[in-house]
């Protein structure tokens, strides 16, 4: 055996609790298939507060994962313990300053993105429907519509220094930013026109065999736009 094979640390099941718009699932699962780690999907409406998911995580949050012999929560600690209980290939730099700005990109979309748009189109627009919840507010889609044209400037401003959002690698937080981008570009939320640099970084990301997954989503009663799963958009 190879000194190479020796550090590569053997692949588990795991079996991830999930919505298939949720853009905290789909990093999970960008991770997972990233590292090439044999993932069971599972469905979970979690607003119906199923007893058993909730012995699973009280929260009734998705994602949850199962993976060596533990049952994990919160979609930022669960991506960083597969980058180091599973560090190949790598998705996190080894510079300090460079994992600072890893991390501060991944709050950045998973809190900031989500709350000024992804919450305000995805949830108004698909996830209310789904739950039951009435029809989409105007307003907030009106704001969320406005609002993201400042976040994908901002991508572009990043990318237009960088090979990459954090810098010269790919890292978890291309994957966090792409999880919600995706998303949106489920329902055509995205201008991609809006900035080359954007539009050459996501068509890098999106022919990864890791997204292969996140394109052959179908959601019931949302049909995939034509342009979605076409790694020439």
């Amino acid at each position: 055996m190879g000194q190479s094979e020796k550090k590569w640390n053997p692949r588990p099941m795991a079996r991830l609790y999930h919505i298939a718009m949720s853009p905290y699932c789909r990093k999970v699962r960008l991770i997972l298939a990233e590292k090439r780690i044999e993932c069971e999907l599972i469905e979970e409406r979690y607003w119906e507060r199923d007893p058993s998911f909730l012995r699973r995580n009280p929260a009734a949050k998705v994602p949850v994962l199962e993976i060596d012999g533990k049952i994990m929560s919160e979609s930022a600690a669960i991506c960083e313990y597969l980058e180091e209980k599973y560090p190949n290939p790598a998705l996190m730099p080894v510079d300090i300053h460079q994992r600072y700005e890893v991390r501060r990109l991944v709050g950045w979309f998973d809190d900031k993105f989500h709350r000024d748009v992804t919450s305000k189109l995805v949830y108004e627009r698909v996830t209310k429907k789904i739950m039951g919840q009435g029809y989409p507010d105007s307003k907030n889609v009106k704001d969320g519509a406005k609002k993201i044209k400042y976040h994908l400037d901002y991508i572009a401003w990043l990318l237009e220094q960088r090979s990459w959002l954090a810098g010269d690698m790919m890292s978890l937080a291309d994957f966090a930013a792409a999880a919600h981008l995706s998303a949106l570009d489920y329902i055509s939320d995205v201008d991609w026109h809006r900035n080359k640099a954007l539009k050459d970084w996501y068509a890098k990301i999106k022919s990864r065999p890791a997204f292969r997954s996140i394109l052959a989503d179908q959601v019931p009663g949302f049909p995939q736009p034509s342009h979605y799963a076409d790694l020439d958009f």
